[in-house]
């Protein structure tokens, strides 16, 4: 398992408002950095002790995230955390290289001006990058970067999609970062893809995000 397993990983939407969203967010948190191993049997009890939440939150935040096939239900056999199947990349890299190239699009053609302000800040810390951070902040300005285009694009239909895509394309990340070694050069490549869409460059922008997509297979493909 990775040494960056305890970190905490971004969901989307606004602050959580009540205790289920909390314990949505850690344990799909636990569950995307392999924190929860693939194919273990959740407890409900270990999670209340562990988690410090109540029974109904915990089962309420379980339901959602079975729903977007993080977690497994087996009657009579239980609560599973879903496996890792190297064989999915393939389908989910599919369905990201559609949603995700039209969501740098829009990205680019709906970007406000406090979109643009942040999408110039991202780009200040990918310029940032000197050596061999660690896996952690990497991997955090990663996602940073993507919910922040999703967020541009203003389609709260589309962004919430490519949320949990993300979600599964990342613990496939996950299972292969002992093996990764150009970690780094898959951040920096994102400043091309920033650039345009701070650029209101909406082909140009596709362009990138379709590079990004198609090198992340290749990357992981050939380190697993």
């Amino acid at each position: 398992m990775s040494s960056v397993a305890s970190q905490e990983i971004l969901t989307r939407g606004p602050e959580s408002t009540s205790l289920a969203e909390e314990a949505y967010a850690v344990i799909r948190s636990k569950i995307i950095t392999l924190e929860l191993e693939p194919g273990s049997l959740i407890s409900e009890a270990t999670l209340m002790a562990k988690l410090k939440f109540g029974r109904t939150p915990i089962r309420e935040a379980l339901r959602i995230l079975a729903n977007e096939k993080l977690v497994e239900v087996f009657p009579r056999r239980g609560m599973f955390v879903s496996n890792v199947d190297v064989e999915n990349l393939a389908a989910v890299s599919e369905v990201r290289a559609v949603l995700e190239i039209k969501a740098a699009e829009l990205a680019a053609l709906r970007s406000t001006k406090s979109d643009r302000a942040i999408t110039l800040e991202l780009i200040k810390e990918i310029d940032a990058i000197k050596g061999k951070p660690e896996m952690r902040t990497l991997i955090q300005l990663d996602q940073r970067i993507h919910h922040h285009i999703y967020e541009c694009t203003h389609n709260e239909f589309l962004a919430t999609s490519l949320d949990n895509y993300y979600a599964h394309a990342l613990r496939i990340w996950f299972l292969a970062l002992d093996q990764v070694e150009e970690l780094s050069d898959a951040i920096i490549e994102h400043r091309a893809l920033l650039e345009a869409i701070a650029a209101n460059d909406g082909k140009a922008a596709a362009k990138a995000m379709r590079d990004h997509v198609e090198g992340f297979e290749t990357t992981i493909r050939k380190n697993l």
